[in-house]
């Protein structure tokens, strides 16, 4: 099993982390709590006889079991059950409750102190679970927090009573799974919270979700990136060269400063849509009211949730309006046409430019993998040669699509793809006027049947002898029907109303017209990103040409891309 302290920055610490495993050796959660362990790694830390070294300070307890028989006691326990018998059960959990560093200064916290209470914990909020406790003083990455492990059996040995936080009756049995609900996370970090508030400790709202959400994964990988990045550079530095970065991004990051820079300039999501694929080739989608984001280098969408809530709808909106309340406006604004005249164009006129034929091709061209800054091709050694040979086959593929387009210099590529841009946004504007105009079709729609389904009643109020008792009666309809009325007559600028009829027509030409030119702007924006690709593998290859320049000038050998 293995498992992995953290310790976030400041007021972000990790006060509660829940791990699951699978690993049917229960030893191994003892051996990794007594002994020392790497922290990149996770691999124990040997003497130079091969021995495991202890932990310079650690308290070690046991509830319903022996703390050094633990990895017997789960598996009699299981066996009794006839549970955790197969590869995919979830063995144990491991809890972590971390401290405030400035608790031992502050608040005069103790390792036997933190232990009794992980004790107290384990035995409220883990009742009739073989657990270990273990306290830890030493922190993580020399941080001095002190921190408490707690390990349970996935497999309850004994009944216990029923809690407000239990679902199900079987959740107080003996011989069920620990049942780790929404409700159930929620009870225990307001318990992490309550204790320490009832023993004077530093809080941390454990409910609000994090402004930027740095997770273990994310925070390993850029531990781990930054470490093998700076390695790298001590190389290039050794042969001469300068290198092109120093600081580790992961791709969470990336989307994170990404958005933070375009968000200050952006006054409406679809500016903002904009602005990330333009500057960043960051594509941006909303499904069920969630904002997505995809890395260029990504497949599969990462959700503004797990970047964090400022990356969340409800944040951006407000960034929107503020900065949209701001800025004068610049953008030329359309007055809402009358749907009375149907006649007239409700959408700008098509310059030459985007309305002559435009041929693309889609391929399988991707961006080049740069090993220099890959992780996993560093730790991956088949990994790295399949990247190799796939860079090989993106280079040949960018250099037959520059030669087969005449590209002469790294100048036209730029004039192309600017040209593309032009043309992506040109007719996404054009595209974006359709939905406008069509999203006061439907609203027309709308209100004309509102208006039509209580005329009636209306003229009915208009004939009543005492109006004001007919109002009262019917004054939600008349509300509906006056409300109605004014916005049509709104939109229409003192004109006569459409008839149902004419606008359910213009709806049709709308809808038409949209899907021909959404047709056409996913064909520029595959175009643009097309010549974006090439771009960037055409700047990796003349730079990778540069590096090998060098090294052949300081008479050392090329390395491959």
């Amino acid at each position: 099993m293995q498992i992995i302290e953290i310790t976030q920055e400041k007021t972000n610490m990790a006060i509660l982390k829940h791990i699951a495993s699978k690993n049917a050796d229960y030893g191994e959660a003892e051996r990794y709590l007594i002994f020392q362990h790497d922290e990149y790694t996770q691999k124990p830390i040997l003497d130079e006889n091969g021995n495991m070294l202890l932990r310079e300070e650690y308290y070690l307890d046991g509830i319903n079991c022996d703390p050094f028989t633990f990895d017997v006691e789960c598996l009699e326990t299981n066996a009794f059950f006839n549970k955790n018998q197969s590869f995919n059960e979830i063995k144990s959990h491991h809890y972590i409750i971390s401290f405030d560093p400035k608790d031992q200064e502050e608040h005069g916290l103790t390792g036997e102190q933190a232990q009794k209470l992980g004790i107290e914990y384990a035995k409220e909020n883990f009742p009739g679970h073989q657990a270990l406790v273990c306290t830890h003083t030493d922190g993580h990455n020399g941080s001095g927090n002190i921190h408490v492990h707690i390990v349970i059996n996935s497999v309850r040995k004994y009944d216990s009573d029923s809690q407000p936080y239990m679902e199900f009756d079987r959740d107080s049995k003996a011989g069920y799974k620990h049942h780790l609900s929404d409700r159930y996370r929620i009870y225990l970090k307001q318990k992490v919270m309550d204790m320490c508030h009832s023993n004077g400790l530093s809080q941390v709202n454990l409910l609000t979700s994090a402004e930027r959400k740095i997770s273990e994964k994310e925070y390993w990988a850029k531990r781990r990136g930054q470490k093998n990045l700076n390695e790298h550079n001590a190389e290039l530095k050794k042969k001469g060269l300068s290198p092109r970065q120093t600081t580790f991004q992961t791709e969470k990051q990336y989307l994170r400063e990404a958005i933070d820079a375009v968000a200050s300039l952006a006054t409406s999501q679809e500016e903002f849509s904009r602005l990330l694929s333009d500057r960043y080739n960051i594509t941006f989608k909303i499904s069920r009211g969630r904002y997505s984001y995809l890395h260029p280098n990504r497949q599969k969408y990462i959700t503004g949730r797990n970047l964090g809530t400022l990356y969340e709808e409800t944040h951006l909106l407000q960034i929107f309006q503020e900065n949209s309340n701001r800025q004068p406006s610049e953008k030329l604004h359309l007055t809402d046409r009358s749907i009375t005249d149907i006649s007239k164009p409700s959408i700008p006129v098509q310059t030459n430019e985007t309305t002559r034929s435009f041929l693309f091709m889609k391929s399988d061209l991707q961006l080049v993998t740069d090993l220099q800054h890959c992780i996993k091709a560093q730790q991956n050694q088949a990994y790295a040669q399949k990247v190799k040979l796939s860079n090989l086959k993106m280079m040949a593929q960018t250099v037959a699509y520059v030669q087969e387009h005449g590209f002469q210099t790294k100048a036209d590529l730029d004039t192309a793809l600017f040209n593309a841009q032009a043309r992506s946004t040109d007719a996404r504007n054009i595209l974006k006027s359709t939905e406008d105009a069509l999203k006061n079709i439907n609203e027309q729609i709308h209100y004309t049947g509102q208006y039509l389904a209580n005329k009636n009643i209306y003229a009915d109020y208009r004939k009543s002898r005492n109006k004001s008792k007919f109002h009262e009666a019917h004054r939600a309809e008349l509300t509906i029907y006056e409300s109605a009325l004014r916005i049509l007559k709104e939109k229409s600028n003192g004109k006569k109303l459409p008839t149902l009829k004419m606008l359910q027509e213009e709806k049709k030409r709308l809808i038409k017209l949209q899907i021909s030119q959404r047709e056409k702007f996913d064909t520029f924006r595959q175009y643009k990103q097309k010549l974006r690709t090439v771009c960037s593998n055409v700047e990796t290859i003349l730079h990778q040409s540069h590096i090998e320049k060098s090294l052949r000038e300081n008479s050392q050998e090329p390395f491959l891309l």
